[in-house]
């Protein structure tokens, strides 16, 4: 196996021995990554990960504030029907003399 260091804590290790056809075992797929076994990957920059907290914060403030304003969503618009008053013609159950 080929490795050699690309940085002062990434060590990229060549696929191991080819396998029948020219195929290796442990190379990446459609990624087009740098492979590397057993390190942490590459921290996002600064920029992505404050982009990642407000799209977080404006999400929760909608939802938060949806759930204040228009609790109706969840509660329901109109009271829940009592459903001990209904007649046996409404639930179209047919009436005892009926055979």
């Amino acid at each position: 196996m080929v490795c050699h260091q690309t940085s002062a804590l990434i060590t990229h290790c060549g696929p191991p021995f080819p396998t029948a056809g020219g195929l290796h075992t442990s190379s990446p797929r459609s990624s087009g990554a740098v492979w590397t076994y057993r390190t942490a990957p590459v921290a996002p920059s600064k920029t992505v990960t404050r982009r990642a907290e407000f799209v977080s914060a404006l999400m929760w403030w909608w939802v938060l504030y949806h759930l204040m304003t228009e609790y109706e969503h969840i509660t329901g618009e109109f009271p829940y029907p009592d459903p001990s008053k209904w007649s046996d013609e409404e639930l179209g159950i047919p009436p005892d003399d009926e055979d």
